[in-house]
This record gives C-alpha cells, structure tokens and sequence, in this order.
C-alpha cells in the first residue's frame, strides 16, 4: 500500500510542477512582451511593437480561451491556422494534467497519514525530483549542445506526421515576432523553474529524514 502511494504521489508531483511550470510563461504575457523591446522585434520585423502585441495577443486569446483565430494585422495561412489547432490541444492537454494532478495532490495530502510511513523512507518529493532532475539535465545537456536539434525533435514528437509548424514567413508573418531566441527562453524559464521546485524538494526530503533520524534516537 505505502509502495502504491509514493509511486502515485511522486507521479502526480512530478506531473503537476512540470504542466506548471509549462502553463507560467503562457499565462504570463508580460513575459513575451519584455522580449519585443529586449529583442528590438520593432527593427528587426518593420512591425510597429502595437502590432506585435495585437498579433501575439490574438493567438494567445485563441490558445487559452478558444477565441476566434487571428493574427492581428500578420497575414497567415490555412497551414498556420491548422499547426495552432494544434498547439491549442497541446495547451488544453498541459492545463489539465495540471489541474486533474493539483486534485490528486490534495486528495493524498488529506489521506496521507491513514497509511503508515517507515522512520527514514524517502518522501514522494524526493522521487519526483529525481525524475524531473534527470530530464532537465538530459534535455538540458541536449539543448546545450544544439537547441535547434532539439527543437525540431521536440515538434516531431509532439506533432507526429505534420510539417505545418514549419512557417513561410512571408505566408504566416506570426513567427516573425516568434523568434529562436524566445523560444529558448521559454525553455530555460521552464527548465529553471522545474529545477528550483526540485531543489526544495529534496531540501524538504533531507530535512525530513534528519529529523526522522533525530526522533529515533531519543
């Protein structure tokens, strides 16, 4: 029963800090617009920044909350529209699994002391994190060495059999305003955040067992 419980625990753990540190710079527009002036997106597109802001906001309102499909002023294409179908059930995917792993979390944490826990056991934490631990250094590495290497992986992964996320630029103006560079922050905030919430993790577990350790000497 207990062995049931910290695999389930850890999953969910592991589940919900990864779809929420995904979910952060989705939500959090304010971040793609530090990069429009950060990257001159202005000068480097001849888009005024109003339009690149309109542009960003309209894909984004269809994203999250399933608003009609738009570009602003961008032109764009039936493929274009067709690969943010997409990344729209990618989205509703990621939201989910934060929301449907957030449930399971508090039914566990108010279940939790009904079953017994050995002096010294690892708490799921620690198990979530070396899961989460060993991806980010593994993709990390990856992207260290060839981020576009693991970019297209990334897309042929999650968009099996589908080419319609490589833009025309002239045809879908969008990724014009989408730079590498965006989206590779993207990745290091996201990276950067599993990293820390694991970190405290194991902090949290170390803790634990220390005072666990001092308990059964007393």
């Amino acid at each position: 029963m207990r062995k049931a419980y910290t695999l389930f625990a850890s999953l969910l753990t592991f589940i919900f800090v990864v779809s929420s540190a995904v979910a952060l710079p989705i939500f959090v527009r304010p971040f793609y617009y530090a990069h429009i002036d950060g990257l001159d997106l202005p000068d480097r597109t001849g888009y005024e920044r109003s339009v690149i802001k309109e542009a960003y906001d309209e894909v984004m309102d269809y994203l999250v909350f399933g608003s009609p499909f738009g570009t602003g002023e961008l032109r764009y294409s039936p493929k274009g529209e067709a690969h943010f179908e997409d990344c729209r059930r990618l989205f509703l995917l990621d939201f989910r699994a934060m929301g449907l792993s957030l449930g399971g979390l508090a039914v566990i944490y108010a279940v939790r002391k009904k079953i017994p826990r050995e002096r010294g056991e690892r708490l799921p934490v620690f198990w979530s994190a070396v899961i989460a631990l060993s991806a980010v250094g593994i993709l990390g590495l990856w992207g260290a060495i060839s981020f576009d290497s693991l970019f297209v992986a990334f897309h042929k992964a999650v968009f099996p059999g589908k080419t319609n996320w490589i833009f025309d630029p002239k045809a879908d103006r969008i990724i014009n305003i989408l730079p590498r560079e965006f989206f590779m922050n993207c990745a290091l905030l996201v990276g950067g955040i599993i990293l820390a919430a694991n970190i405290i993790f194991i902090v949290i577990d170390a803790r634990s067992r220390k005072a666990g350790a001092e308990n059964k000497q007393k």
